[in-house]
């Protein structure tokens, strides 16, 4: 399943033992931005919480507290609407926090968390450092600190924090974190289990709750349990009707279950709403597996238009733009970007991009090596498998090839339209 560019979340650690709450029984799952510290109005929609502040820091434009709380404002609306210029305008509203407030620990949290959405990590993990040391005693930092480490591949940091966060304030975004770091250890039923703490836990927002229940949705298909998917999706659309990333989700159910020109449709109709890349090229990939090759030339067309107004709001989607270019466009310029996303977040994300790049390029040895290293922390993410196997086969590793391939497949024989059938006549080929 392919990695959203707004939302950022963990990834996991090499030695477990250390760390009970990564294991089923314990709390867990990936989370929604931080909640605005300060100057909230529980009762009030997004909109009128920023028209709010907006009138609060007119009045007092000396309020670092108040920048924060509309910044996070912004944050918020750029995860209801997915209109990324609210990036540009929550930049802005922490600039002038911080000339009013050099230092001011909510700032320095919430700059971080915006640098995470960028795909900043480094000055993400420079800013929750900092916002720590300021307030030692806050716990938004330490979901920063997690979120940064995981993507930098310090795993074993990641968890520390995180065990941390969870001991200090066992509330949906730490159980989101938990959850997702079971998932990348393979522990699907362990992250589920988390997932469920995390919307018992419940959040700030509408949009908070329709969120947590779409990553229910996204892990059940994981699963293989298609039904309960569609519950959980159905579930995020009766708390946010039009939810896109759910509307998304039940797309990929209807794949699931066969009728690819049905799931088009529902996908189409997600992209004209919000063209992210990711949905764009789920789309054309069910195009092509309909056998729809003209119009999945259309739909693959907008991911190379949308990545780049990304990029104008200083997004960073290397991993995205490189699994993208080593399935439908310049293999060369995949490998390219996939080194660039090792270079800026060196996580099995970026290893398996960068694996596949090689593979898909012609170097499937190379390939191999990295698609290892993705799944170095027990994944059972069915891409990941999927590229491994493959590179495997082709590296001529016969035996290795055959176990990465059921693995695939294994409980989830249609995790992808397009890519499950590849899989299947790999494993009639060895």
């Amino acid at each position: 399943m392919r990695t959203t560019v707004i939302t950022t979340i963990v990834t996991f650690a090499l030695a477990l033992g250390a760390f009970a709450l990564l294991r089923s029984g314990g709390d867990a799952t990936p989370a929604a931005p931080a909640a605005t510290l300060g100057s909230e109005v529980p009762a009030a929609s997004t909109p009128q919480k920023i028209a709010r502040l907006q009138a609060a820091v007119r009045a007092d434009a000396d309020s670092p507290v108040l920048y924060a709380g509309l910044a996070s404002a912004y944050l918020q609306r750029v995860r209801e609407t997915g209109d990324v210029s609210f990036y540009a305008r929550a930049g802005a509203a922490l600039a002038r926090g911080l000339r009013a407030g050099p230092g001011e620990p909510a700032l320095l949290a919430t700059r971080g968390v915006l640098r995470l959405a960028r795909h900043d990590f480094r000055g993400a993990l420079a800013d929750g450092l900092a916002a720590r040391r300021a307030a030692p005693d806050v716990v938004k930092p330490l979901g920063v600190l997690v979120d940064a480490n995981v993507e930098l591949g310090r795993y074993r940091e990641a968890a520390r924090v995180l065990q941390e966060m969870v001991d200090r304030k066992p509330n949906a975004d730490a159980y989101a974190r938990v959850s997702y770091l079971r998932e990348l250890t393979g522990d699907l039923a362990g992250a589920r289990e988390a997932l469920g703490y995390a919307a018992s836990a419940g959040g700030e927002a509408a949009e908070n709750a329709a969120y947590v229940r779409t990553l229910i949705g996204n892990l059940e298909l994981q699963r293989g349990r298609e039904a309960a998917a569609r519950v959980a999706y159905r579930e995020a659309l009766a708390r946010v009707p039009g939810y896109v990333p759910a509307r998304a989700g039940l797309a990929r159910v209807t794949a699931a279950a066969g009728r690819l020109d049905a799931a088009a449709r529902m996908l189409r109709a997600v992209v004209a709403r919000r063209p992210l890349p990711e949905y764009a090229v789920a789309l054309g990939e069910i195009e092509l597996a309909a056998g729809h090759r003209v119009a999945a030339r259309r739909d693959l067309a907008l991911v190379g238009v949308e990545s780049r107004l990304l990029s104008q709001a200083g997004v960073n989607t290397d991993v995205e733009l490189a699994l993208y270019e080593a399935d439908h466009g310049d293999r060369a310029r995949g490998v390219q970007l996939a080194r660039a996303a090792w270079a800026n977040a060196p996580s099995v994300r970026s290893a398996d991009a960068l694996g596949w790049a090689f593979t898909r390029a012609g170097n499937p040895g190379e390939g191999l090596r990295w698609a290892r290293r993705a799944l170095r922390l027990g994944s059972r993410d069915p891409m990941f498998l999927f590229h491994a196997g493959m590179a495997a086969k082709a590296a001529g590793h016969r035996a290795e090839a055959a176990r990465r391939l059921r693995a695939a497949l294994d409980g989830r024989p249609h995790f992808n339209p397009l890519y499950a059938p590849q899989a299947r006549r790999a494993l009639e080929e060895l």
